[in-house]
């Protein structure tokens, strides 16, 4: 397909190169500025839903109702206790 496109292309190697990424820009503007938005409201990215817990940890322990299974200040999970 690229090949083709090139080909097609009036001129030398230069002025291809020019127009094929003034193409590729309004290809990119027409993507971002009209497909995407359009298609948006279609995708379900703002559906998120959380359903409750188990109110039991990955290791299959029961956690009191007010323990989080996760760390509020870093990004490291908990350890599991061991078998």
């Amino acid at each position: 397909m690229y090949a083709w496109i090139w080909r097609k292309l009036p001129g030398g190697g230069w002025s291809k190169l020019a127009m094929s990424l003034a193409l590729m820009s309004v290809v990119g503007l027409l993507l971002w500025y009209v497909v995407f938005p359009w298609a948006t409201p279609l995708l379900p990215f703002d559906d998120v839903q959380v359903e409750a817990g188990t109110g039991e940890d990955a290791g299959g322990a029961t956690l009191p109702d007010d323990e989080l299974p996760y760390s509020t200040t870093s990004n490291q999970p908990q350890p599991t206790p061991s078998r």
